[in-house]
């Protein structure tokens, strides 16, 4: 695989600029033939895929084109018109976005070549348990590309997502029911009711229940959400929104096939290198409480404030046998694991807004300051087998494993622990109007992040406290109504150990650190129905812990990653009632400097390789997806989609190689008052291919699925 084409670099991009240059023109004529058409007073329109306001990048209602850096916004309408029901699907739809398997039981994604794996949100609230999210409760998917510290404080490397709930509506009553069905036995139900309660009250509730099999042998989902909430008014400055989830969800842990001769194993994509009784010795269940409770009061036209506090609780038990052993090309045999985690997860957010709208100096701003108290507490208990402790055939691997020995039970790895991570933070934000065509965004974030992990039996407790300030500065240029350019700079960090239990080799390290450096445009064309962003970064982390050569029982704050890259997105609509979202992206992610060494799983596993000027995990150098939908006319609408990644490599060893793909899908609907229903033809082609793998090893590489039909019936009252 061909991975070294010349680095795009932020002070050498004649390309770039030419194209904004090129871009800058066709706005500019689009602005001034737009002048000369005639103004209509329409009704309010729906959306569709591309709205003009996002919540998440400045924790307000800021105009997306004001903001100085690349979000993605997936509307409610592109997730259902593409039968949508993980985060999976959804997130397919967003630039620079590429999926790691989350050890078969969890969302993970790495975004502009950098994993995610705590940088989830709902509503603006961190929500980094590992669990699948149910969609059913979702009015949008909000990517926040880059660093986000200055408002969310540790983590987002590469950026982060955020889900904005549903939430009750006060003008009308509403409700749909939508039953769907499909191949390998796919049944999903779901619910959504919206009441008001007299003028000041109103109730809305999501339930969705799915009992479904898979393309992957003895796989199956069984899981149900349950959202209700309730808003009320107690006078026309003050609200409170009271929200409540309840989720469970069990299905096998599927770690996917191993690797051989540089390449995924060649078996059918059904096959199953776990348990040959797979439900009894290799699931995945998660359950997932939370309690949110929002309250807003506005002082006056200018004032106003937010508190929202976020209770959560979760609680996992995975069982699961990987092949994560060494793979033997000549015996054609490949090693597997055998293991269990059991987490349990408690928490809490608390998180005050205040917004000034003013005009100091002369200039328009608003203000946001604000402050953020947190606290979790984390049970891990985890047991598994010596790596490759059994070998089964690499092609026919079914067979029932042997138990984990007993030897795995004493050893310090397999010691609960117990971690508690105390967040207080304060961060002040300004959105600045500094003439009519410039505006700035500055801000700037200072935690205090504690660490503490304690352990059952033996061994020593650790504790590390990082106080770190994040800034973000951006300035925009609106030359038109229609034209919007930017240049900014973030920063994050990402503490030692994150999201996961303080152990002796990683106690002791610093922070690492994520800057990112970006420039973009943002255009409007067709009178704002449709809309470009392009944008072009820097983004790299320092201080990347490496084991210390002299020393093999400590790591090391020395190595760096970087991604160079390019991320086009075009959403709206076209003449001839088409709605449209496509994306392009182009990502040069790399390890630059490292001390850090990996071998290779297929024997004879040979001399241990350098990691230095590999290239990213599971970072395509070419990535990009088109969708279109046609409005028909008379409820009918149909459409479909091409999605398109390039070859991938599996770890940071770049021994093996996930191919290149395409993959197509259509869909079709037919609407009325009452009435929907919908038919998605997903991969219509049957097309074998690899969505995601582990990242970390090359073998745990899991397929994409086949050809799948769904068609889903919704009744509304």
């Amino acid at each position: 695989m061909s991975v070294r084409p010349h680095a795009v670099r932020l002070r050498r991009t004649p390309l770039f600029l030419a194209t904004l240059a090129a871009l800058h023109c066709a706005a500019q004529a689009q602005t001034s033939a737009s002048t000369l058409q005639e103004i209509t007073v329409t009704s309010e329109q729906e959306p569709g895929y591309a709205p003009s306001v996002g919540s998440t990048a400045t924790k307000g209602s800021a105009p997306l084109r004001d903001v100085p850096q690349a979000v993605n916004v997936l509307p409610a309408q592109l997730l259902r018109d593409q039968g949508a029901t993980s985060m999976q699907d959804a997130l397919r739809n967003a630039p620079g976005v590429s999926f790691n398997a989350g050890d078969g039981q969890r969302d993970q994604v790495v975004i502009r070549g950098f994993t995610a794996i705590a940088d989830w949100f709902v509503d603006g609230v961190r929500d980094d348990a590992l669990y699948f999210r149910d969609l059913s409760d979702t009015e949008r998917i909000e990517v926040l590309k880059g660093p986000a510290a200055v408002l969310y404080g540790r983590g987002s490397s590469g950026g982060l997502v955020n889900r904005v709930t549903k939430k009750p509506i006060f003008e009308r009553p509403f409700g749909e029911v939508s039953l769907g069905l499909g191949t390998h036995d796919f049944k999903r139900l779901t619910v959504d009711l919206n009441r008001p309660i007299g003028e000041n009250m109103a109730f809305r509730l999501n339930v969705a229940r799915e009992k479904s099999g898979s393309w992957r042998d003895q796989q199956f989902i069984d899981r149900y959400s349950i959202a209700p909430s309730l808003a009320m008014k107690f006078s026309p400055q003050t609200d409170l929104l009271l929200q409540y989830t309840n989720a469970y969800d069990q299905r096998l842990t599927d770690f996917g096939i191993p690797a051989l001769n540089g390449r995924p194993v060649n078996v059918p994509i059904g096959t199953y290198y776990g348990s040959a009784f797979a439900k009894r010795d290799d699931t995945t269940t998660t359950r997932v409480q939370s309690f949110t409770a929002t309250l807003n009061h506005r002082f006056s036209d200018t004032l106003s404030l937010r508190n929202t506090t976020r209770y959560y609780s979760y609680k996992l038990d995975r069982f699961n046998t990987l092949p994560s052993g060494t793979t033997d090309p000549v015996r054609m045999t490949v090693g597997r694991t055998r293991g269990f985690v059991d987490r349990d997860e408690s928490g809490w957010f608390n998180q005050t807004d205040l917004t000034w709208r003013n005009e100091l100096g002369g200039f328009k701003q608003e203000w946001l300051v604000g402050a953020e108290l947190g606290k979790q507490d984390k049970r891990a208990y985890t047991v598994s087998s010596a790596t490759g402790f059994e070998r089964v055939s690499i092609l026919n691997p079914v067979s029932a494993p042997p138990p984990i020995p007993l030897a795995s039970y004493l050893g310090n790895s397999a010691i609960p622990s117990n971690t508690t991570f105390k967040t207080a933070a304060l961060y002040a934000q300004d959105q600045i109007t500094l003439a009519p065509q410039w505006k700035a965004l500055v801000g700037g974030r200072y935690d205090d992040f504690r660490q503490e992990t304690s352990f059952e039996r033996t061994l020593a407790p650790f504790s590390r406290t990082d106080r770190k300030f994040s800034p973000r500065a951006g300035l925009v240029w609106q030359p038109s109504d229609s034209q919007s350019y930017y240049v900014s700079y973030s920063r994050s960090f990402q503490p030692s150990a994150e999201t996961f239990a303080l152990s002796a080799n990683n106690a002791a390290n610093d922070p690492e650190i994520t800057v990112n450096k970006e420039i973009g445009a943002k255009l409007d064309f067709l009178d704002g129905a449709l809309n470009l962003t392009a944008a072009l970064f820097n983004l790299e982390r320092s201080g990347i812990k490496n084991t210390d050569p002299s020393n093999p029982a400590r790591q090391i704050n020395v190595g760096t990653q970087r991604t160079n890259g390019m991320e086009l997105a075009l959403a709206g609509k076209l003449p001839g009632r088409w709605d449209v979202s496509a994306g392009y992206a182009y990502l040069d992610g790399r390890m630059v400097k490292s001390l850090a060494t990996v071998s290779s799983l297929q024997l004879p596993v040979g001399a241990a390789m350098p990691v230095q000027g590999k290239v990213a995990p599971l970072t395509p150098r070419h990535s990009a997806f088109v969708w279109l939908m046609k409005d028909l006319g008379h409820g009918l609408s149909a459409g479909g989609g091409v999605n398109y990644v390039a070859a991938r490599y599996a770890s940071l060893s770049n021994l093996v190689t996930l191919p290149s793909y395409v993959t197509a899908d259509l869909a079709a609907s037919y609407r009325t008052e009452r009435y929907e229903l919908s038919v998605n033809l997903k991969n219509i082609t049957g097309r074998k291919y690899y969505v995601s793998a582990h990242g970390s090893v090359d073998n745990l590489i899991m397929p994409g699925p086949g050809r799948e039909l769904q068609v889903a019936l919704t009744a509304k009252f």
